[in-house]
């Protein structure tokens, strides 16, 4: 392995000063085009790495902001990272992320690891379990440290920090709608992330949709669960029992065996069986037929959280206002769902 140059080392081979080869690397502007193309192409040779410990002591800065997922497996998830990604990038940031298999201790555990110096802030969405438990006193200990945050999705709202949310309450209400309008009378409600808070407000929006129409939500047709196995069950016979023409699924998993226990069971999808799911992923598209979805626009989620979290740590505010961003969703009507008239 090559041993690494120091700027001790890059400026005596030069013959220029460590000042100098420090603002070369760090383009700053006090140093000429070609100093600066000189400078940088001898340390790329020669194997220069900063010292991130050491400008972490100097000026309490890494360029590096930590990413906290739940799930990796979600594509909602994976469409946010490549918009922190893209943010970081242009903003010349470092990203870390890790996964906390929707698990409080591990949550716990990453934040605890990457306050240490190692980031300069958080990007992150609460675990599954931190929010079933309502324990959010973690996120609160970081952010008195004075590490900043921002939550993006999935919130708590007695977190004091800047948060990127989607507009669950209203998006249900309009998915629920199209499929009032489109002639549905017997709606299902179905979701395998009960304990969520963005499964609240999607199921909040589902019953005013019912009641801005002067209807009544039948109860036998709601099945709620946090349990993807207890949820299939459920749902087994299901179409059996009821008379349904219409499930609204809060996240994707709910809505594609729904529309796969349709088909089993012989209907026609969307003339007697309409379906909408929560979330765009790959699936979605790829199914037969096409599953109808909200889009959550998961990039933009990324790069408007990344810019948050950028302007918070190079304002360097003494008394910090918090926002709370709305990223607006999408209905996007594919073979699942009947068009209107």
């Amino acid at each position: 392995m090559r041993s690494k140059a120091t700027l001790k080392q890059i400026a005596k081979e030069l013959g220029v000063s460590v000042s100098t080869v420090s603002k070369a690397l760090n383009g700053s502007p006090e140093i000429s085009e070609p100093t600066k193309q000189r400078v940088q192409e001898y340390a790329k040779l020669k194997n220069y790495k900063p010292n991130v410990i050491g400008l972490n002591l100097k000026n309490r800065r890494t360029k590096t902001i930590g990413v906290v997922i739940p799930n990796i497996l979600n594509s909602f998830f994976a469409k946010v990272f490549t918009g922190i990604e893209k943010v970081a990038d242009e903003k010349g940031y470092k990203v870390i992320t890790c996964i906390s298999n929707e698990s409080l201790e591990k949550e716990i555990n990453i934040l605890e690891m990457l306050s240490n110096g190692t980031i300069d802030g958080f990007i992150l969405s609460i675990s599954k379990e931190a929010q079933k438990l309502q324990q959010f006193d973690h996120f609160k200990a970081i952010i008195n440290d004075g590490t900043p945050m921002v939550m993006f999705d999935r919130i708590a709202d007695e977190v004091q920090c800047d948060k990127v949310i989607v507009d669950d309450y209203e998006s249900a209400i309009n998915a629920t709608n199209h499929l009032i309008d489109t002639g549905c009378k017997n709606i299902a409600l179905f979701t395998t992330i009960k304990q969520l808070s963005v499964a609240n407000l999607r199921a909040q929006g589902f019953y005013k949709a019912f009641e801005q129409k002067g209807l009544k939500v039948n109860e036998k047709l709601i099945i709620q669960t946090d349990n993807i196995d207890e949820f299939d069950i459920l749902v087994k016979d299901f179409f059996d029992k009821n008379e349904v023409d219409a499930v609204f699924g809060l996240d994707e998993h709910a809505a594609t065996i729904a529309m796969k226990m349709g088909l089993k069971k012989g209907m026609k999808i969307p003339e007697e069986l309409s379906v909408i799911g929560f979330a765009d992923g790959v699936w979605s598209r790829r199914m037969t037929p096409s599953l109808s979805t909200v889009s959550q626009h998961g990039p933009e989620i990324g790069e408007v959280a990344t810019q948050l979290l950028i302007d918070k740590l190079e304002r360097n505010e003494e008394a910090p206002v918090f926002s709370t961003t709305t990223v607006k969703t999408e209905l996007r009507q594919r073979d699942s769902t009947k068009k209107l008239p």
